[in-house]
């Protein structure tokens, strides 16, 4: 499972590329993210562990694994991770705005 992270950390995705350089080394709040990060059998786009929240990109294959997607959310709110789940488009579109959005979920938790 760690290789597989280790390896979808070089492929990011252009979305994924675009907010990991806005989030990483503590630039959104001094919150700290992870890339890539494993947790049980999943491999979370972003993670910021204090904050216990994931961050997802979601492509258009999204849009065809909604029960996948689901099910995946339900487990991790299990373990008291909250899923933030983004578009592609809306971080290709509008950089701040899912930066503030990310911002207010981590001051809210």
């Amino acid at each position: 499972m760690f290789q597989l992270a280790r390896g979808m950390r070089i492929s990011l995705t252009y979305a994924e590329r675009l907010l990991w350089e806005q989030i990483r080394k503590r630039k959104l709040g001094g919150y700290r993210f992870r890339c890539q990060h494993p947790v049980y059998r999943y491999i979370l786009d972003f993670y910021c562990h204090e904050k216990k929240l994931a961050v997802e990109v979601d492509g258009e294959i999204h849009n065809r694994r909604k029960d996948y997607d689901e099910y995946r959310d339900m487990f991790l709110q299990g373990m008291d991770i909250k899923t933030l789940r983004i578009s592609n488009r809306e971080i290709e579109n509008s950089i701040d705005n899912v930066l503030k959005k990310i911002y207010r979920e981590l001051e809210t938790r």
